[in-house]
């Protein structure tokens, strides 16, 4: 549970009002901040949106010390979807990108994340925390054992990125069993560079925090990433397996919600 003096409360997104809220906090984000743009994003309103919005659950985290009136409360957000909930003949927002047929043929229990971001004035690790907890608990109550979702570079300069992709292919490449592949004209490969070439101190400064932070609980990336020219971004698919986590990796999903 989230402690009654944190400024933070976590829930899924229950309303519309929920909805768009979690919408602006991305149009600020994705939008304002990294520049990216789509058919449905709506700029008159500030919101960020897709035709994927109604299908999945959307975990957002408010910030108590803001006006909900303004609408701006909304500093945490993680979009989710089961393959449980799944409706037939649809497909995830990642088969967009990438080729999902090992995850499909896996048989197991599969969760996908996206649209994840966190305001940039509480971008300090305790929002994080708080959405990470969440989604731990919500990976407990529905079995969930393989997480996936892109994750984004910002840029679309594959060239000014060939260190950090590089290592990520060479270190963290998923086994055949969830190697999911980028697919389509904008796919390009990651390993750009040998692996001794690779400057590895300077190349994971490059990595984004979130995608760190998945690698340190054991996840892996998929093969190639994506040129999102929308976007403006290179988005890499990130594959975790819940039963090869490390003991103190699944401690950091324990918690809940309220």
């Amino acid at each position: 549970m989230t402690p009654d003096d944190s400024p933070f409360s976590l829930r899924l997104a229950r309303d519309d009002a929920d909805l768009r809220a979690a919408q602006r906090l991305r149009y600020r984000v994705f939008v304002e901040e990294l520049g990216g743009d789509g058919d449905l994003v709506d700029h008159a309103n500030r919101l960020e949106r897709d035709r994927f919005d109604p299908l999945y659950d959307h975990l957002v985290l408010f910030d108590r010390r803001r006006d909900p009136s303004i609408g701006d409360h909304a500093v945490g957000v993680y979009r989710l979807l089961r393959s449980d909930r799944l409706p037939p003949g649809q497909h995830y927002y990642t088969e967009s990108e990438y080729d999902l047929t090992p995850l499909r043929a896996s048989g197991r229990r599969l969760l996908e994340l996206g649209r994840s971001c966190v305001d940039a004035e509480v971008r300090n690790g305790a929002a994080m925390y708080h959405l990470w907890r969440g989604l731990g608990a919500y990976v407990l109550e529905h079995g969930v054992e393989v997480l996936f979702g892109v994750a984004s570079f910002h840029g679309t300069d594959t060239e000014a990125l060939a260190g950090p992709l590089s290592l990520l292919h060479h270190r963290y490449l998923a086994p055949p069993a969830l190697r999911v592949r980028a697919i389509g004209e904008h796919a390009v490969p990651m390993d750009i560079l040998p692996e001794h070439r690779i400057d590895r101190v300077a190349a994971m400064r490059e990595v984004p925090a979130l995608i760190k932070a998945y690698l340190r609980l054991g996840g892996f990336v998929g093969q190639g990433a994506f040129v999102d020219h929308p976007f403006n971004t290179t988005d890499v698919c990130l594959v975790m397996d819940t039963e090869k986590m490390s003991e103190s990796a699944k401690a950091t999903y324990a918690g809940g919600m309220v």
